[in-house]
């Protein structure tokens, strides 16, 4: 099982690569999009301007933010952890509704790993637009199946002394892992927090890591 972990967007290398074809939502997806546009429903342009807007206004520095305040404020963590919209608008952090959102909390016992069985369902107001492999059949079948294998390949081994949670999101009720803050990290300002927190550690596919380098960070 392959992953697209450091780009959401596919490329054609060159090398004699040539781009796979659509799959049947693809194309499906395609012809919708050709057919609203044919009838002025929305442009190109208008297209590309919802695109940017989750890719630079929308996204996982957004989610970040909410971790790293959330390690820092412990009655914040507890408001996030039992009612995360409203805790979120504290913040003034998201642009677009974060909807019915339930934020799962890492710890020494537990990790949690979010997927979307159906489909692709996933908290876009907070981690942006979903990379291509979380809305990949593989994925979708086996986190949950075989989840601690799906973890290994991402880079993430864990002990059978610590269960994993799955999680399936769905188009009513969409999921956010809260990781655990990682050790050494005490003297790090709320900002150099955020900028440890990964989109893939909010799905539960990876963990939190101090800079190589750092005295916690150099194994």
């Amino acid at each position: 099982m392959s992953h697209d972990h450091d780009h959401d967007h596919d490329h054609d290398h060159e090398g004699g690569h040539h781009p796979e074809p659509p799959s049947d939502l693809e194309a499906r997806t395609l012809a919708l999009q050709s057919v609203l546009q044919d009838k002025g429903v929305f442009t190109a342009k208008d297209l590309d301007r919802i695109v940017s807007a989750y890719e630079h206004d929308v996204g996982p520095m957004i989610g970040a933010r909410v971790v790293a305040h959330a390690w820092v404020e412990p009655a914040f963590k507890q408001r996030l952890l039992q009612d995360p919209a409203r805790a979120i608008a504290e913040l003034g952090v998201a642009s677009m509704p974060v909807g019915e959102l339930r934020v799962v909390e890492n710890t020494p016992e537990v990790h949690n790993m979010v997927v979307c069985t159906l489909c692709s369902c996933y908290p876009w107001a907070v981690l942006g637009l979903p990379p291509t492999w979380y809305k990949s059949a593989p994925y979708r079948s086996r986190a949950v199946s075989e989840p601690r294998q799906v973890l290994k390949e991402f880079g993430l081994s864990l002990p059978e002394s610590i269960g994993v949670n799955v999680w399936d999101s769905s188009s009513d009720l969409r999921y956010m892992v809260l990781p655990q803050r990682p050790v050494g990290s005490e003297d790090l300002s709320e900002d150099e927090l955020a900028a440890l927190v990964t989109r893939d550690c909010m799905i539960g596919v990876a963990r939190p890591q101090m800079p190589v380098g750092s005295p916690a960070g150099a194994d």
